[in-house]
């Protein structure tokens, strides 16, 4: 058994909605209603509903307060729907939620058995249940008993983690139908958004494009940017855009800007005791084969499980690189891990010789950091929060300015005064 923790929702209507229209397409059936006041049977939408918003307004500071849970079974398994039930209520005793009302869907939209359980975190005395590292802690522990105690197959064992494995979305098949790409856009979000801790857009995008998918702010100048407004889109084997764009608050957990600059700030600080692994691995890379092609040392952290993504101008020159750590679910900014982990030093160390710093058309649509950063868009390694490159200051001082007359200033200031003492002396 596989338990998955969905990326929370501030809306428990849209988290409700999510199964009950799963019901209407014939694809999911309902299963049990917990701490109800009436039957299942006797409940309509409404009642489901409001029996969680009203628990959840015992205490108003808490925005995410649904917890929507599945737990997915290895496709050999043929559970009947009393045996499911009973998994899903001892689950939610073993994870502390068991006297929390809560409904328990079946979906049958995969290739393997599993059921979507969905609640709110307050209890009814409107203290709020922690569910800081509940994946890791509680459920699985839960998880390994109830293994054993209902003769399931173990996690450890089954096919299904194979078959879980996230893949690319394939661009050829979801360039040509909107809710086709949303389709495969919603699974890559669902999967990475709340699992890997990434502190600004552009790391988040160097994680989506292994993935085929971007999170797009459009240009300065646009509606979208101005308003605070996110778009996904998938891309191609090139990294080029197709099919047609989904607005952020299509899907029902909402991976808003809004949303995903909180997550920006709280990663920033959990990212803090991840560094060290990424940072010891490209150092014994390295150190074992001095000066060897960038590519050897990118599948060199392959094999350690860390992917690198470069950024690349138009003319083929590195001006970016991003680490991803598929251990730890962690993505680092070159520079962010110290000067000579940056896209330079590294091409560097590697011996490629920069003989100039590649002409990289910036993209304002990335250009985002976290809250609680400078704003400035400028990272330590002379990029904008996109990775791309912005002028130096030097390069800035030392730019010719325009002025439309040949005449040096000192030259007209003298014009001027002369001007002005012949017309006092008329």
């Amino acid at each position: 058994m596989v338990a998955r923790f969905h990326p929370p929702n501030p809306s428990l209507t849209d988290t409700l909605n999510y199964n009950e229209k799963k019901v209407q397409k014939g694809v999911a059936e309902f299963l049990t209603a917990e701490n109800y006041p009436i039957d299942k049977e006797k409940l309509n939408f409404h009642h489901k509903l409001n029996r969680l918003k009203n628990q959840a307004a015992l205490n108003e500071n808490v925005t995410h307060n649904s917890i929507h849970i599945s737990l997915n079974f290895d496709p050999s398994e043929q559970l009947d729907k009393e045996k499911l039930i009973a998994i899903a209520n001892t689950y939610m005793d073993k994870i502390g939620f068991g006297e929390q009302p809560y409904l328990v869907y079946q979906h049958f939209d995969a290739g393997h058995p599993h059921i979507h359980i969905v609640s709110v975190k307050i209890r009814p005395d409107g203290k709020r249940i922690d569910t800081q590292n509940i994946g890791k802690n509680q459920s699985e522990k839960a998880r390994k008993e109830i293994e054993i105690d209902f003769g399931l197959v173990k996690a450890e064992d089954s096919k299904l983690k194979e078959k879980q494995k996230l893949e690319p979305v394939n661009a050829q098949k979801v360039q040509y139908g909107k809710m086709e790409t949303k389709r495969a856009i919603n699974n890559v979000l669902r999967a990475v958004l709340d699992t890997y801790k990434y502190s600004s857009l552009p790391e988040l995008n160097a994680l989506l494009k292994l993935y085929n998918v971007m999170a797009d702010r459009g240009t300065e100048r646009s509606k979208m940017y101005q308003g605070n407004g996110l778009m996904f889109r998938v891309l191609d084997e090139h990294g080029n855009r197709v099919g047609a764009p989904v607005k952020a608050s299509q899907f029902f957990f909402k991976p808003t800007l809004k949303n995903l600059e909180e997550k920006f700030q709280k990663n920033e600080l959990l990212k803090n005791p991840l560094r060290v692994r990424v940072k010891n691995a490209i150092d014994l890379s390295l150190l074992k084969s001095p000066r060897q092609p960038l590519q050897s040392l990118i599948k060199s952290l392959e094999r350690e499980g860390i992917a690198t993504v470069l950024r690349e101008s138009e003319a083929g020159g590195i001006y970016g690189i991003t680490y991803i750590d598929h251990k730890n679910k962690v993505v680092f900014n070159g520079s962010d891990l110290g000067k000579q982990y940056s896209a330079k030093a590294i091409q560097e160390r590697c011996g490629i010789v920069i003989t100039r710093e590649p002409k990289v058309k910036i993209d304002q649509s990335e250009n985002l950091r976290g809250q609680n950063n400078t704003h400035t868009g400028q990272s330590p390694d002379n990029t904008s929060a996109s990775g791309h490159l912005i002028p130096s200051l030097a390069d800035a001082l030392l730019q010719q300015e325009y002025t439309g007359d040949a005449l040096p200033f000192e030259l007209r200031t003298n014009k001027k005064k002369k001007r002005k003492r012949l017309s006092n002396n008329q």
